[in-house]
């Protein structure tokens, strides 16, 4: 079993094509990626997929203005945009429930989805999601990074890697300089870059965005009934790690764990200790 060897399949939903592969068998676990620029999800999840389809079907979609999924997103409400298109696609797949795992702009979508639809949600995986706190105040360094990359002199290899990294791992030594040049290379597709799927609210509508954006201003929080399980990078700087704290504050069924000398990929950089957590969590 391997990511070459996974099958890949076109949905329509809602009038919109979402692309997925898919391995495995067993309970279904979608794995929804984050919105750096040039991200998709086999790319994001390249080191957990094979891990992970031995016990569980494995269903991996580019998020709705990402990889070969249509582009654009619902800039008034993206996270419940991104929810629908994910919800709708379970439907198109005859999937009544399933255990989400979502990184960062994937973690948005899985949370807002699990809030606007608990009975379709078994279990839930967080790492490091957006939402949680994000909005207010000044973005951090990573944030700003990944949001000015389409403005100012536009996209750049230099521009993706120094957001790779310098702010999205830990150890930027680590990453594969052919990581580097995937990415920029689906970073600088026509479609995304006139409509780019993650950039700042604006316009009349930018503060009530900025509120749908924001989690911890969601009441319905408190009451969410779904286990879930959050992991955050001691070294994240693209979301505050102190906002797994507030999801555990907040959260009645859900547990935080922190990794030292992790950045905002911990799927990636701590791909052994994820994928084991994952499945003892799935599992338990």
């Amino acid at each position: 079993m391997s990511i070459d060897s996974m099958t890949r399949t076109i949905h329509r939903v809602s009038g919109n094509d979402i692309f997925v592969a898919e391995t495995g068998t067993g309970p279904a676990v979608v794995l929804l990626h984050g919105g750096g620029p040039g991200a998709s999800g086999v790319s994001n999840y390249s080191r957990n997929i094979d891990a992970l389809a031995q016990h569980y079907r494995v269903i991996v979609p580019d998020l709705p203005g990402y990889g070969r999924s249509t582009k654009g997103v619902d800039q008034t409400d993206p996270f419940g945009y991104l929810a629908d298109s994910i919800r709708g696609l379970l439907d198109e797949m005859g999937i009544d429930t399933a255990h989400l795992v979502g990184n960062s702009y994937g973690g948005a979508c899985a949370l807002r989805l699990a809030l606007d639809t608990p009975d379709r949600v078994e279990k839930m995986i967080l790492m490091g999601p957006g939402g949680i706190g994000t909005t207010r105040g000044l973005p951090t360094p990573g944030l700003q990074s990944l949001l000015s990359y389409y403005t100012g002199t536009g996209p750049s290899r230099d521009k993706l890697a120094t957001f790779v990294r310098d702010y999205l791992v830990f150890d930027g030594s680590a990453v594969p300089d052919d990581v580097i040049d995937n990415r920029y290379q689906s970073s600088i597709d026509p479609e995304v870059v006139a409509n780019p799927p993650l950039r700042r609210p604006s316009g009349p509508s930018a503060l009530k965005t900025l509120w749908r954006m924001d989690f911890t201003r969601d009441k319905r929080l408190s009451t969410l009934q779904t286990p879930t399980l959050v992991l955050w990078g001691a070294r994240d700087k693209v979301n505050k790690p102190g906002g797994g704290q507030m999801l555990v504050d907040r959260m009645p069924h859900c547990d935080l764990i922190i990794t030292s000398e992790t950045g905002h990929w911990v799927q990636w950089e701590r791909a052994d200790l994820f994928n084991d957590v994952t499945r003892s969590f799935l599992e338990s």
